[in-house]
């Protein structure tokens, strides 16, 4: 009877301490997520092990909503740079677009050929044409055509980009049997403003490997294949990473500030998404992760 006693008053204890952790823990995944709202970081993945299948389902369930949400908030973000650049190009196109007949028309006149004014009249043609490219570029941000969507190759086309860039040392760990669904001619473009940038970043090696597949997500949309794209360039300064997709951002002298906005833009459009690696793991010191649906 006493052994009894003992066993019954071992398994409550057993039971009151496993309560009390799980309680802990809950209070901790809370904490977590809270922490990551409030941050405005919706591409947090609390873990679900060890948990009881209700409210496993009911953690998976919080955790896809995170990643619906961050997929809204990234896509009105995208959509207003839209508007907001379809508006500036078209009034900085019908503001130089004057500037460029007139000035080209004053240097064609015999009374302005080796005059002091033509020097100046030059230098104003000059500047609005390169205006004139300049608002040509940023109107691709507007100008995205629809995807075409169908079963594309990753590894071969990981390949094509990777003889592209022969000087560079590629790792790739992508199985050859990697189905994903997308537009080929867009996720090609994707993956090479991606090389182009970590090379002139210094970039000497590469890294492409899938990362991680995802169950099916509560909406019923489909499973999503992570693809890890990492190189050994210059890091991005800490104070930069923020407006990193932001379209016209840029470090670079030459650069125009596009690329990787509308990289993003790409890979929204096709059902997916990029983001910066923070931080960078596998030995990179930069990294980004693509998200691209698989085919069914």
């Amino acid at each position: 009877m006493i052994w009894l006693l003992i066993l019954i008053c071992v398994v409550v204890l057993l039971i009151v301490l496993w309560f009390f952790q799980h309680q802990r823990r809950l209070r901790q995944r809370a904490w977590l997520m809270r922490e990551a709202i409030r941050n405005h970081d919706f591409s947090f993945r609390l873990p679900t092990k060890r948990l009881p299948y209700g409210e496993r389902a009911m953690q998976q369930l919080l955790n896809d909503m995170g990643q619906e949400i961050r997929s809204l908030i990234t896509q009105n973000e995208v959509d207003s740079w839209q508007r907001l650049t379809r508006v500036l190009t078209h009034e900085m196109m019908n503001a130089t677009a004057p500037i460029t007949s007139i000035s080209q028309s004053l240097l064609l006149r015999p009374d302005v050929k080796g005059t002091p004014l033509e020097e100046g009249i030059k230098a104003i043609h000059e500047t609005s044409c390169h205006l004139s490219d300049f608002v040509a570029n940023y109107r691709k941000l507007s100008e995205l055509e629809k995807p075409v969507l169908s079963a594309v190759g990753l590894r071969k086309l990981i390949d094509d980009v990777r003889r592209t860039y022969p000087d560079l040392s590629w790792q790739i760990e992508v199985p050859t049997d990697a189905t994903v669904k997308a537009d080929a001619g867009m996720l090609r473009q994707v993956m090479m403003n991606l090389v182009k940038n970590a090379v002139e970043a210094g970039a000497k090696n590469m890294l492409v490997e899938v990362v991680e597949k995802t169950d099916r997500l509560s909406d019923g949309s489909s499973r999503l294949l992570y693809l890890y794209i990492g190189n050994d360039g210059i890091p991005i300064p800490a104070e930069n990473r923020q407006s990193l997709f932001v379209p016209f951002f840029t470090t670079k002298r030459s650069g125009n500030g596009i690329g990787l906005s509308l990289s993003r833009r790409m890979m929204i459009q096709q059902g997916g998404m990029l983001d910066l690696v923070e931080p960078p793991c596998c030995g990179c010191h930069v990294a980004f992760l693509l998200s691209i649906p698989l085919c069914q």
